[in-house]
């Protein structure tokens, strides 16, 4: 068994934090403006959709990070976290909507304290809490900035222009959705044996093809509730049950309580939404495909039914243009997606995912199989792998 922690965080993980915190503090600031011009305009109802959005993705954030500190309290290592937690702040700290940056406070600090002075034990935590803070990252992606960019690209369809604002927000929004696309690529590297083998273009492959497929989807629905503003609402709400469902057909097991879990799935159906996240172990191939044919269709079932309605409306270019650039767009992203898992994903076998235990560090395997049947050492780890341990274990598994 291996005593030396298996994972590496290096100086571009650690920029790569900083650069999120300051793209987050960006989005609020953009966020503060389009309200605000909203207000300024007497666009009320976009401003009431924009806070809807803004409150609801903060608040789904916020219970997500207070049920894994209240799961695993012996799991804060920073001094910041202690700190809170010693004077009873961390419930204020998450009612104030600031549970993103006390883990992003976290994190810096022991990072800048690994790289001052070379600690394993803290590099590990630092893997730990990047994780976690990644998780977060990308549920706030996809429950804020992806309905943001809907929002801004519906108005732009309506044909009032593309403002200053609308053009900030926009490109806000993707920038957010792409780096939450790149940082699950990224940060997944760090379960792999063979890590440092895992290069830059296969992050930029990942990166386009999700770019690709988002960008079309959330058009469709753009264009869609351009026309159709109220049944874009029916539309949400009886696809993301039905994702619901799909994801509880999974038999998901990444929260420590049901209440958690159920909340993580209907999570996973808003992502669903938008883009594929995996969640259920074994082969994904004949997931993916009927999920990206059942997507397909529905996007162009959309963009079908927008053609009908703007017809009546004076448009700079016929209707089926677009449809023909969107469709394309889809399938180059299609493409993209079988190159990528054909040249570049690792195909790794379970037992070969590296992950950290509480215990002495060792390479273990994903889910059950994770300890030698030695049974001299296997009573040390009969205890069940909870909080971030388990999350890190799940996420590789499902992502290899």
């Amino acid at each position: 068994m291996e005593e030396t922690f298996p994972f590496h965080y290096t100086l571009m993980d650690y920029l790569l934090c900083l650069f999120g915190l300051l793209m987050s503090l960006v989005d609020i600031g953009l966020d503060c403006w389009t309200v605000v011009s909203f207000y300024q305009n007497e666009d009320y109802v976009y401003m009431a959709v924009l806070i809807f959005f803004l409150l609801g993705s903060s608040l789904l954030v916020q219970v997500f990070s207070w049920i894994w500190y209240s799961d695993t309290p012996d799991d804060l290592q920073t001094h910041v976290e202690k700190f809170v937690t010693k004077h009873h702040l961390l419930k204020a700290f998450h009612f104030m909507q600031l549970a993103v940056y006390l883990r992003y406070a976290g994190l810096v600090e022991i990072s800048t304290r690994r790289f001052l002075r070379s600690d394993r034990l803290q590099e590990g935590i630092s893997v730990n809490l990047n994780h976690d803070l990644f998780m977060l990252r990308l549920i706030e992606a996809f429950a804020e900035n992806a309905p943001q960019l809907t929002l801004m690209m519906s108005i732009i369809a309506m044909g009032q222009g593309l403002t200053l604002l609308a053009a900030f927000k926009t490109l806000g929004s993707a920038s957010a959705l792409a780096a939450s696309v790149v940082t699950y690529h990224r940060i997944m590297r760090e379960f792999l044996p063979d890590k440092r083998k895992l290069k830059w273009s296969s992050s930029v492959v990942y990166f386009l093809w999700n770019l690709l497929l988002i960008f079309t989807r959330i058009t469709a629905l753009a264009l869609f509730a351009s026309v159709f503003p109220c049944y874009i609402i029916a539309h949400f709400l009886s696809v993301w049950m039905v994702l619901v469902l799909v994801v509880w057909g999974q038999k998901t097991d990444f929260m420590d309580s049901t209440c958690g879990e159920w909340l993580y799935r209907a999570t996973v159906g808003l992502i669903w939404y938008f883009s594929w996240f995996n969640v259920g172990s074994g082969s994904t191939k004949l997931k993916n495909i009927i999920y990206y044919a059942v997507m397909g269709l529905d996007t162009m079932a959309l963009l079908g039914f927008w053609q009908m309605e703007c017809d009546c409306i004076s448009l700079p270019f016929r209707s089926y243009i677009m449809i023909i650039i969107l469709a394309s767009l889809y399938v180059l992203g299609i493409l993209l997606r079988i190159l990528y898992y054909k040249k570049f994903h690792p195909n790794c076998d379970e037992k070969k995912i590296e992950l950290h235990e509480d215990k002495p560090v060792m390479r273990a395997a994903a889910l059950n199989e994770c300890i030698e049947t030695d049974s001299a050492k296997s009573s040390d780890f009969t205890k069940p792998v909870t909080g971030a341990q388990k999350r890190m274990r799940i996420m590789a598994s499902n992502f290899y």
